[in-house]
């Protein structure tokens, strides 16, 4: 039996989040498990973490419910401390083998003696997390949610856009400062 871990915070589920587990769940036999490990899970209400851990295992487990992916979630603090990171995640993920596309995550989790999968993807860059966050942002104040199913669905889940409406979860953007002021 494998178990397969993917890595991420989460903020929000966005396409590259969902390549990276569909990747990961095509690893896994009939005999193995996948853990999607939610990191930074003390972190929420803030620019870079809008969203509660309890949010964000909400919009995994919207997304997963409907791809019926099995896969086990939980959630990590973040301790900021680099080199003992892999330490202190593997009392919550157990061991196994890491799948992720982040090269400083590979390379700690390679140093910790984890075996570690990377799959290729494609436009990397277009689906960091502070992209989706900052296009989601510009769309916390438009009430037209066809127009933010419209511009969100390059980036995020339909699934996980209709968590985000239903549950008021893109307001609460509008509310960061950017240090960004026009005029």
């Amino acid at each position: 039996m494998a178990k397969y871990i993917v890595l991420g915070r989460f903020q929000p589920f966005h396409n590259g989040h969902e390549y990276l587990i569909r990747s990961a769940y095509e690893l896994v036999g009939e005999d193995d498990q996948l853990v999607i490990a939610i990191g930074s899970q003390q972190a929420g209400w803030e620019p870079n973490n809008p969203w509660t851990a309890d949010e964000r295992t909400a919009m995994i487990n919207a997304w997963k419910s409907e791809q019926n992916i099995d896969a086990d979630i939980v959630a990590i603090d973040d301790i900021h401390d680099p080199p003992n990171w892999v330490e202190h995640a593997r009392k919550s993920h157990g061991d196994g083998i890491l799948v992720t596309t982040d090269e400083s995550t590979s390379q700690l989790y390679r140093d910790a003696g984890f075996e570690v999968r990377e799959p290729a993807m494609m436009q990397r860059e277009q689906f960091e997390g502070w992209r989706v966050r900052q296009t989601a942002k510009m769309l916390s104040t438009v009430y037209d949610d066809d127009a933010v199913r419209e511009v969100l669905k390059s980036s995020i889940p339909q699934v996980v856009i209709e968590w985000l409406i239903q549950n008021d979860a893109l307001f609460r953007l509008s509310t960061f400062e950017t240090g960004v002021h026009a005029g």
